[in-house]
């Protein structure tokens, strides 16, 4: 299979992230701007992904066909199932297009995997037909293939749309290795499952090193923002460098 050329993983990378803002520090300039960033002339991002109370100021300011995501049990992905579904009722009513749920992944090291099924399963009903469920499952913590596969299948299994590697909230965020297990274990599965890679990828070659990989194990058709995302939000700068030949500032543009 031939490699992914630089510039056709840019322009991958750019058709397929969600440029996040999750810092906890953003005021409402913060997510205009955000939204001005994420339409561009070679091409705009899959999502914008940001905390739920700013999502009816995107949708003011974000170009139409942008896709917007927030996040749920976030950051630190803890077991209550009722706040998890609440948190993803919201996020539904304030027009979220995708939540990102943290699995309860402390629960799963301690030997209690129904908790994380039961939980994914009632924000996917939450979620209604409309709006995907994204599961982040927290790899740099589980940190073990064997662990990182069962939170990827109870995951897939309990309705997931994407699964997706981290918070970024974290020490090890994103790794190749554990996007090696997430993907076997979506095309092991049978299902449509998207995956999703998030904290730490932040340049080109970063985002070709994940492309290469996942189209080597799920296929080049399979390239696409319907499937794969990642969530960045330092790769942006060097995607438009590449793909303009322009050094971009995220402050003030070219």
């Amino acid at each position: 299979m031939s490699s992914i050329t630089r510039k056709e993983a840019a322009q991958l990378a750019l058709n397929c992230m969600d440029l996040t803002s999750l810092s906890g520090t953003e005021c409402d300039q913060d997510i205009i701007q955000l939204c001005q960033q994420a339409s561009s002339a070679v091409g705009n991002v899959a999502a914008i992904c940001i905390y739920p109370r700013y999502i009816p100021l995107a949708r003011q300011h974000l170009a139409a066909g942008i896709r917007v995501a927030t996040v749920a049990n976030f950051p630190h992905g803890n077991d209550n199932i009722a706040r998890a579904v609440e948190e993803t009722r919201t996020a539904v009513a304030l027009g979220a297009d995708e939540v990102d749920v943290v699995f309860p992944y402390s629960a799963l090291m301690a030997g209690n995997p129904d908790i994380g099924q039961q939980l994914i399963e009632q924000c996917k009903q939450a979620c209604g037909a409309q709006v995907q469920l994204k599961v982040i499952i927290e790899s740099g913590v589980l940190a073990t293939p064997k662990l990182i596969e069962q939170a990827s299948r109870i995951a897939i299994n309990a309705g997931a749309d994407f699964i997706k590697t981290s918070t970024g909230k974290v020490a090890v965020n994103a790794s190749l290795e554990a996007a090696q297990v997430m993907l076997n274990a979506i095309k092991s599965s049978g299902k449509q499952v998207g995956f999703k890679a998030a904290g730490g990828v932040r340049t080109v070659a970063d985002a070709q090193a994940y492309l290469m990989q996942a189209r080597q194990i799920m296929g080049p058709d399979w390239m696409n923002k319907q499937h794969f995302r990642f969530g960045a939000s330092g790769l942006l700068s060097d995607v438009l460098a590449t793909l303009t030949g322009s050094v971009y500032d995220a402050q003030g543009g070219y």
